[in-house]
């Protein structure tokens, strides 16, 4: 089975084997590695483009620089989309730049991290969390 995901370096789909775990694996565009993924940071075009084409939960997480708890899980973040590679794609949106998108999706308190899949949002949790509890959180929509 094959999964669609998109490339954080040149934002091309590239086919993926869907397996347990990945040593390596490139992007069929740009040939840079598919795996440890920083979050891209988005907007609401992006993010559209996430949620079609891949095949991958999206986890967005919206922040604003000025949000103590938003810059204090930052780090924590980037560990789960670094760690959860090829099992879900992760997305940062700065709220005070995309106020429309953040008010499209209900976003009252920041952080807040929302999870879609296939298109949909499913869940989502406000306020700082942890490496662990991020990957906890995601790993039951994988």
């Amino acid at each position: 089975m094959h999964v669609n995901v998109i490339c954080h370096h040149c934002l091309e789909v590239s086919s993926v084997e869907k397996k347990e775990s990945y040593v390596s694996e490139k992007c069929a565009a740009c040939g840079d590695s598919l795996l440890d993924a920083k979050p891209f940071k988005a907007n609401g075009v992006i993010l559209e483009y996430f949620l079609k084409k891949s095949d991958l939960p999206i986890v967005v997480d919206f922040w604003a620089p000025w949000c103590g708890p938003c810059i204090s899980m930052e780090p924590h973040f980037d560990v789960a989309s670094m760690d959860m590679s090829l099992e879900a794609q992760f997305l940062k949106i700065n709220n005070d730049d995309n106020q429309t998108l953040g008010s499209k999706h209900l976003i009252i308190n920041i952080p807040a991290v929302l999870i879609f899949k296939e298109g949909k949002e499913i869940d989502r949790f406000t306020g700082a969390r942890s490496s662990k509890q991020i990957q906890k959180w995601v790993s039951q929509y994988i």
